[in-house]
């Protein structure tokens, strides 16, 4: 018992998916990107440079966020280990800020016109070459330094995924220092037991597709590649946040207890699934689910979900150079409409970008495919109109199976939805000169809501859109300027701000004056905490992971629509966060007592 507990090991992150998971560490570390080497016409030197540093300032970002966690661990832990990280993430800065590997990188650009990947290799290993000549074992030893910095640029140039998840063995929980969307679907919830990564935000699509893939999950674990070898046996704490490495027998017998009352809730939960929503004096709300892949399509189902709110469809487009051709997305979307047995499936165009950039994209669109105020969402498919029409057309040959609607992420403008109904047509007179069957009435269009743009043109939109979505989880990131995938500012990212909130309440009102349905689908909708406050902003329609539509329809029948109308107007009232958030605890404790 003593020797157990000297091995046990706490790491602290940020708890983004619930549950807890007990199994063996599978440390999966970037491999090495294939670089590829070219000449360049010297009218493309500057282009090759301004790539070189780009892929250097991402690189000190994302050391930076390194180096900004191992100062908070200092501080709570102190100790010759965390001061050593500390130096060393410093030193990678330096070389990152102004080095020979840097200036010699930029010079072979110029004078030997090869592409920025090229450059940083060749220059990597002559200096590898010299540190190898030197006999001082401690200058000879930096070689790793400068090879993990030369790594770094060159994985963010070359924007390899460097990771086969696919191979993970069956009972592993996945360690990394980041887990990308693109990795998370890949991973098999059959056979993993759970996500653990030094980087990444709670508010993140990573985030996101753990939770609806019901793996526990935390990110933001600073320091967990220094102290976790795969095999080690693991203990993962999503709601908690907490990563523990060789667990006690004492905190193994604490776990076992916490998943047994999980279980229970769960059971007494499930008796929810067929019964409606309906508050106390008898308003009716309508559960849809997200779904981020094809394999939720049976727990939505089985949780009682009234249709799916809010499909999201890159992850057709994830891990692969080219993008799917129509036949192929007919064919998933076919068997999704078929799955959700009559249930109407909202389906969103393609909504790559931010932290969902894909390699298909990279090559013609550059770091603008990866940045969230770039080329993303419906800027992308206007870009790209053959791939938005090939999209629509599966999109319409599903429509045949059941009630499909189409929504347009992104939109900041009347003309960009007016541009994809045109797409839309034309999709459909290209499929009707095919001879291929489907609905005459095309699909309602509606348009998602996720930046203040749009919510000040709302009322304008309301006339070329069949119903509005609102996506919290943007409209919070671009109202509030902050990066939900950057730990550095997550603990800002507050949809309980007064500006949210009143945003959605000007959506809301557009909406009803219209007469168009309306509905909300970030993360707010799948916390039962903000149920209530929800539908007194007047929202009836709420799209959630469907592992949270239980707990929030539980939360739904035990809320008067009256008395949280009444305490939506005097939340908007208010201009402070905190004071919002002690409202909303009030009104949970009077749903308990009551």
């Amino acid at each position: 018992m003593t020797e157990s507990i000297v091995l046990e090991r706490v790491v602290e992150g940020l708890g983004v998916s619930p549950g807890i998971g007990v199994g063996v560490a599978y440390v999966c570390e970037a491999g090495k990107p294939r670089i590829p080497e070219y000449r360049i016409r010297y009218a493309d030197v500057a282009i090759e440079q301004r790539r070189l540093r780009g892929a250097i300032l991402k690189a000190r970002r994302q050391i930076g966020r390194l180096r900004g966690k191992a100062r908070a661990r200092a501080q709570t832990t102190p100790g010759l280990a965390a001061q050593e990280l500390i130096y060393l993430l410093e030193a990678y800065q330096q070389i990152l800020k102004d080095s020979r590997l840097v200036r010699g990188a930029q010079s072979r650009i110029i004078h030997e016109q090869v592409n920025a990947e090229a450059a940083v290799q060749m220059e990597l290993g002559t200096i590898c070459e010299g540190f190898r000549s030197i006999q001082d074992p401690y200058l000879a030893a930096r070689i790793d330094d400068i090879r993990e910095v030369g790594n770094r640029i060159l994985a963010q140039l070359t924007r390899s995924p460097g990771k086969l998840l696919l191979t993970i063995p069956s009972g592993c929980i996945l360690v990394a220092e980041e887990v990308t969307p693109a990795d998370t679907a890949q991973l098999d919830p059959e056979h993993v037991i759970g996500i653990a990564a030094q980087m990444g935000g709670a508010q993140g699509h990573t985030a996101i597709m753990a939770r609806a893939l019901g793996l526990p999950a935390v990110l933001g674990a600073p320091g967990l590649l220094d102290v976790v070898r795969t095999g080690d046996p693991l203990l993962i704490d999503g709601d908690l946040g907490r990563v523990v490495i060789h667990p006690s027998a004492r905190s193994l017998s604490v776990y076992r207890r916490r998943c047994g009352k999980r279980r229970l809730e769960e059971r007494n939960l499930q008796r929810l699934a067929t019964k409606p929503a309906v508050t106390r004096d008898g308003v009716a709300v309508r559960l849809q689910a997200n779904v981020e892949l094809p394999i939720e399509m049976d727990h939505v189902v089985a949780v009682g979900a009234c249709g799916i709110g809010l499909l999201r469809t890159e992850f057709l487009f994830m891990n692969r150079t080219v993008p799917p051709d129509e036949e192929e997305q007919f064919e998933v979307l076919r068997s999704i409409v078929m799955r959700a047995g009559g249930q109407p499936v909202t389906m969103r165009t393609l909504d790559l970008g931010g932290d969902k950039g894909e390699a298909c994209f990279v090559h013609q669109f550059g770091d603008s495919v990866t940045s969230a105020l770039g080329v993303r969402g419906i800027r992308l498919s206007l870009a790209r109109t053959e791939l938005l029409e090939v999209q629509l057309r599966a999109m319409l040959r599903a429509s045949a199976f059941g009630p499909v609607r189409i929504l347009l992420p992104m939109v900041t403008s009347v003309s960009e939805v007016r541009a994809a109904r045109e797409i839309l047509a034309r999709a459909a007179r290209r499929l009707h000169q095919r001879g291929v069957e489907f609905p005459t009435a095309l699909p309602p269009v509606g348009t998602m809501i996720e930046v203040p743009a749009a919510v000040l043109i709302a009322d304008a939109l309301t006339q070329i859109s069949e119903f509005f979505a609102i996506g919290s989880n943007d409209l919070t990131m671009y109202t509030l300027a902050i990066d939900r995938a950057d730990e550095r500012v997550a603990h800002l990212y507050n949809p309980l701000h007064p500006a949210v909130l009143r945003l959605i309440r000007l959506t809301v009102d557009a909406a009803r004056r219209a007469h168009i349905p309306v509905s909300i689908c970030g993360e707010i909708a799948g916390d039962p905490r903000f149920a209530p406050l929800l539908l007194g902003l007047g929202l009836h329609e709420l799209s959630m992971a469907a592992s949270s539509i239980p707990r929030v329809k539980r939360r739904i029948v035990n809320t008067d629509l009256a008395a949280a109308t009444a305490m939506a107007e005097t939340i908007l009232k208010e201009s402070d966060p905190v004071r919002i958030q002690i409202l909303l605890d009030e009104n949970e404790e009077g749903d308990e007592e009551g």
